[in-house]
């Protein structure tokens, strides 16, 4: 260093000498396995690592059982809920189908009352009835608990009641005639329009009814023929068994009759016809003599009306006719009615009827050969 008295030191890089080009050149190979040596074995698990295992599933599970055991205690309480308050409902709603099975208002009397309703009108009603009331409360109680179910596991229900509202449209636009059916029959049903037993006119048929269903009613008509109406189908319904009927019968006797002999007569059969069996039962009321009806000049027409029994006031009718005709017959009262008879015509005797029809022997020229040959037609010759 100048200026410095010690020796001047500096280091001198080392230089490596030249690589031999002809000495031979090793390279490095990573070493393989030969055929004849073993796999290395997996590594066992080892009593550290089962604890730790087993320590962290013991953790896990002290984290989350207070949750699961809240949802399935939930869960748990939701169903038996559910059912317990299914079975209540269903019994309450038998124990009252009973009690309107039993319980019969009269309508104008007990002995109407009893004729209104029959055992098997009464079976099918509260069967019906109580059919639809279970489904019904069923459907809402298990739904409900299905839900709460399903919202408890945090279910989003959003998108389920979307699909089950859009399935119920598309259903209902499907089958709104089988919809349409089935509440018109059941508010049949609760209303109590008609039963079993029943005539009916529903408007598309007339006849007994035989079958109430919630869709179908099944008549059975004058004919014998069973006729099958859809409930949604019937607009109107004119019950011809509930209540009481009317009969009606129209005489027709001659101008010149005494009316007040007339009247007589027929008091005397509708007294006579109410005592005795089975009339007086189907009579619920006495034959009374309305009055005349019309007057004509050559008829008079008196009418006779009766309440009866629902359903038998043709029955009645025919009986007071059958009646009416043997009283007039003993009194000598003439029932007249429609156009008299005509006597008949007497067409003018034939003259040859008498004659016998020519024979091929027979003479030509003769008066009956004559009288039986045709007349020829007259002709007009014109000049």
């Amino acid at each position: 260093m100048p200026g410095g008295g010690g020796p001047l030191l500096q280091e001198v890089p080392a230089v490596s000498s030249p690589p031999d080009l002809h000495a031979p050149v090793l390279l490095a190979a990573s070493p393989s396995p030969t055929p004849s040596e073993p796999p290395a074995a997996p590594a066992m698990p080892t009593l550290q690592d089962a604890h730790e295992s087993a320590t962290n599933a013991a953790s896990w599970i002290e984290q989350n059982w207070s949750t699961w055991l809240a949802i399935g205690l939930r869960v748990l309480l939701i169903i038996v809920i559910a059912v317990v308050l299914r079975v209540m409902v269903r019994r309450a709603i038998t124990k009252l189908i009973d009690r309107m099975t039993r319980t019969v208002d009269a309508v104008d009397g007990t002995t109407i009352g009893g004729l209104l309703v029959n055992v098997e009108r009464r079976r099918q009603r509260s069967q019906a009835i109580g059919s639809v009331l279970r489904s019904v409360a069923s459907f809402l109680i298990l739904g409900t608990a299905a839900l709460m179910i399903l919202s408890t596991f945090q279910i989003n229900l959003a998108p389920l009641l979307a699909s089950a509202g859009v399935a119920g449209v598309a259903i209902g636009f499907g089958a709104r005639n089988l919809v349409t059916d089935f509440l018109s029959g059941v508010f049949m049903i609760l209303e109590d329009q008609y039963g079993v037993g029943d005539s009916i006119d529903a408007g598309v048929a007339t006849g007994e009814v035989i079958e109430v269903g919630l869709r179908v009613t099944k008549l059975r008509g004058d004919n014998g023929e069973i006729w099958y109406v859809r409930n949604g189908e019937v607009k109107r319904v004119g019950n011809l068994s509930q209540g009481w009927a009317t009969a009606g019968v129209d005489v027709t006797v001659r101008p010149s009759e005494d009316l007040d002999r007339v009247k007589a007569v027929l008091t005397r059969v509708g007294e006579e016809m109410s005592k005795e069996e089975p009339w007086n039962e189907m009579l619920w009321g006495p034959i009374e003599v309305l009055g005349l009806d019309s007057v004509l000049l050559d008829s008079m027409v008196v009418r006779v009306s009766a309440k009866t029994m629902p359903g038998k006031a043709l029955t009645v009718e025919r009986e007071l006719r059958w009646r009416v005709k043997r009283a007039f017959d003993a009194e000598g009262i003439q029932i007249v009615g429609g156009l008299p008879l005509q006597p008949p015509v007497e067409a003018d005797p034939d003259p040859t009827a008498g004659m016998a029809a020519p024979s091929a022997f027979a003479n030509t020229v003769s008066p009956q050969s004559a009288a039986a040959s045709p007349i020829a037609p007259p002709t007009n010759v014109t000049k």
